[in-house]
C-alpha cells in the first residue's frame, strides 16, 4: 500500500460549488489543514474536467497534499494526478493499477459486508465507508449505514487489511465528526462542509482540529 494521509480529505466538486471557485477553494482548504483533495465531477466534459484540474493543480503549487480524480482513470492520466478515488461500479481497481502504475493513489468506496470481501486482493490504499448520513451532495439510493455501520465495517476492514486507513464521507460536519472518529474512522471526507463554506482555511482549519482531537483521544 503506498503511505496515504485520509483525515481530512476534501472533495471539490463544481456540482456544489461554482467550477470557476474551485482551484481557490482547494488552496484554502490546504492552507486550513487538508490531507488529501479529490476532485469530483460528475457534469463536466473531458475538455471542462483537464482545464478545472490543471487550475487546481496551478494554484496548488508547492503543496504537498494529494490531488486524486473521482471515477475517471483517464483524465487522472491526462493531467498527472496522484490517483483515483473507484466507487463499486467504475473501473476495477486491478485495471486502473495497471494503467497508473505503483505510486499511484487509488481508494475505494465500501458500501457492505461484500465490499469488504472484495478488498482483500483489491490492490488499493485506503477505503472509505459510507453513505454515513444522508447528503443533499449525491443521489445515493441505498440508505445511511450510520455510525453502527462505519464502526462495524471499519473493523471488518482493519481485520481483513491491517494497516488500511479506512474514512467516512456522507454528512459529515463539525456537528457529528468527533463521533464518526469514535467510531472507528481514522479521516473523513467532506464537500459542503469546507468547499461551499464562507472562509474555506477556517472550515478546514476548524475540521482538522476537531479530527485530530478525536483521533488523540482513542
Amino acid at each position: 500500500m503506498n503511505p496515504v494521509d485520509i483525515r481530512l480529505y476534501v472533495l471539490l466538486d463544481p456540482g456544489a460549488v461554482a467550477r470557476d471557485a474551485l482551484p481557490g477553494i482547494a488552496a484554502e482548504a490546504v492552507r486550513g489543514g487538508a490531507t488529501l483533495l479529490q476532485y469530483r465531477d460528475k457534469t463536466g466534459t473531458p475538455a471542462e474536467k483537464r482545464e478545472t484540474l490543471r487550475a487546481v493543480r496551478a494554484a496548488l503549487a508547492g503543496a504537498s497534499v494529494p490531488l486524486l480524480v473521482n471515477d475517471d482513470v483517464e483524465t487522472a492520466l491526462a493531467v498527472g494526478a496522484d490517483g483515483v478515488h473507484l466507487g463499486q461500479d467504475d473501473m476495477s481497481p486491478a485495471e486502473a493499477r495497471a494503467k497508473l502504475g505503483p505510486r499511484a493513489i487509488i481508494g475505494r468506496t465500501i458500501k457492505n459486508a461484500a465490499h469488504v470481501e472484495k478488498l482483500a486482493g483489491e490492490p488499493v490504499d485506503y477505503a472509505f465507508c459510507g453513505g454515513v448520513f444522508p447528503t443533499v451532495h449525491k443521489d445515493n439510493p441505498d440508505r445511511p449505514i450510520g455510525l453502527a455501520g462505519l464502526s462495524s465495517l471499519s473493523s471488518r476492514i482493519r481485520a481483513l487489511r491491517p494497516g488500511m486507513p479506512v474514512g467516512a464521507i456522507a454528512g459529515i460536519g463539525e456537528g457529528n465528526v468527533s463521533d464518526v472518529i469514535a467510531a472507528g474512522a481514522e479521516g473523513v471526507a467532506v464537500i459542503g462542509a469546507v468547499a461551499a463554506a464562507a472562509d474555506p482555511q477556517e472550515a478546514a482549519h476548524r475540521l482538522r482540529t476537531l479530527i485530530d482531537a478525536a483521533l488523540a483521544r482513542r
